[in-house]
């Protein structure tokens, strides 16, 4: 093995703490700069601290939730198994931002007034599209451990966690719809998962259907 590419071992004790910390970067921005905004001093969050604190915690969730989906078709297309090492630090990752950005919503927004937020819920159907995936999400991530995937058995934990096809979609039509008019960066997520379940479609088709397409 080329001494420039680390071994399975080296990953584990030293490119899992960089990824580690690498992704939780955004929540300490997020954290310093509330910090100057309580202090009455400029900070990158803006006149609308509230708005810019939802969109910036959801809009990594999305992200982190993409790239845990890209984990696979990425092992597949370098052809190692490696990558595969981050995928669950990944997935745990884009909950707690999902965690983030529900708690920004339900404390800046609602003020924890669960009357106007059930209200919200079902007026806003972006926001219902939303809470749809967060619910989905909840026990893929509480299931993530190899301890569950004993408890439930492979084959119905690796049916259960196919859900994050199902919360991927939900989550990039949440912010498709919450971003209004014509943009680009929700038609970039979009074209992104459009790929992703593309990988996943030729993956779980038979091979006598791929060759008639």
């Amino acid at each position: 093995m080329s001494p420039l590419v680390p071994t399975t071992n080296q990953l584990r004790r030293v490119g899992k703490p960089i990824v580690f910390l690498a992704m939780l970067v955004p929540a300490v921005w997020l954290v310093w700069n509330w910090w100057l905004a309580f202090q009455y001093q400029p900070n990158g969050l803006g006149f609308n601290p509230q708005e810019a604190s939802n969109r910036f915690t959801g809009d990594w969730a999305l992200r982190f939730l993409l790239l845990s989906l890209a984990v696979t078709p990425f092992s597949t297309l370098v052809g190692s198994a490696k990558p595969v090492l981050f995928r669950r630090m990944i997935g745990l990752y884009a909950f707690f931002y999902v965690c983030l950005h529900i708690t920004s919503y339900v404390w800046l927004d609602m003020l924890f007034d669960w009357m106007e937020l059930w209200a919200d819920v079902m007026k806003r159907i972006y926001i219902t599209i939303g809470f749809a995936a967060f619910l989905l999400l909840v026990p893929v991530a509480v299931t993530s451990t190899k301890g569950w995937v004993k408890r439930l058995g492979a084959r119905r934990w690796q049916r259960l966690h196919k859900a994050v096809y199902v919360i991927g979609l939900l989550a990039v039509v949440h912010f498709i719809m919450m971003r209004k008019g014509f943009q680009i960066e929700p038609l970039v997520y979009a074209s992104i998962l459009a790929v992703l379940l593309a990988f996943r479609w030729r993956k779980l088709m038979p091979a006598r259907w791929l060759a008639r397409a």
